[in-house]
């Protein structure tokens, strides 16, 4: 059989819905606005969004509220670049629509630095050259540092496993893991230190004993 031939019978034989239509969601992104504005708490301000509630959370981070470090990798949520974090957790903003972020806490990659100054884990980033293009960089951030202050461990390999789903085709990972691997440590080295002293090791038990 000729493969024009085969086509036509493949045509013939496939199953198609007879009242199928593509799903409505770039209508609604396109032409519905929401009737009252979401808020939606990004890097600890509560800010309203007012427009079409299935546009994406990335789009809206970028566009609406200006925020531009989550980026656009490949758009269906393998990469990693658009990362955000959602409630602590990691999750792929171009996946996320805005409705879903309503009353909950979004937080970016601008949220790290605070007052100009790295934090822990860019600063290790930047010791380990774990940078090279840098575009996938913010998500793996986001998705490192919520390793670390979930308590995370400093074992490499269950590391790799947490950023499986972050691509760098730059690094090779290996420097990735070493920084983030240093700044666990240096979480822990600090959190001890931070007990030692503590102002309570110093106060009489309750109740005036001795």
């Amino acid at each position: 059989m000729s493969s024009s031939g085969r086509k036509e019978e493949l045509n013939e034989t496939a199953i198609i819905p007879p009242q199928y239509s593509p799903p409505p969601w770039g209508r609604l992104v396109a032409r519905e606005a929401c009737d009252k504005a979401l808020v939606i708490t990004v890097n600890g301000r509560r800010r309203a969004y007012k427009g079409p509630p299935f546009k994406r959370l990335l789009d809206v981070l970028r566009e609406d509220f200006g925020l531009t470090g989550a980026k656009e990798g490949c758009g269906e949520g393998e990469c990693g670049a658009c990362t955000v974090l959602l409630d602590h957790a990691p999750v792929a903003s171009c996946l996320v629509p805005a409705s879903q972020a309503e009353g909950r806490r979004v937080d970016t990659v601008e949220s790290l630095a605070r007052s100009k100054a790295l934090s822990p884990l860019q600063k290790s980033f930047m010791e380990e050259a774990a940078s090279q293009c840098g575009i996938c960089t913010p998500g793996i951030l986001l998705t490192a540092w919520s390793w670390v202050k979930s308590g995370g461990s400093a074992d490499p390999q269950a590391i790799r496993e947490y950023l499986s789903g972050n691509l760098c085709r730059c690094t090779g990972y290996q420097s990735i893991v070493d920084a983030v691997v240093k700044t666990v440590r240096r979480s822990k080295k600090e959190s001890l230190i931070r007990r030692q002293v503590s102002p309570h090791d110093y106060l009489p038990p309750r109740g005036g004993g001795k």
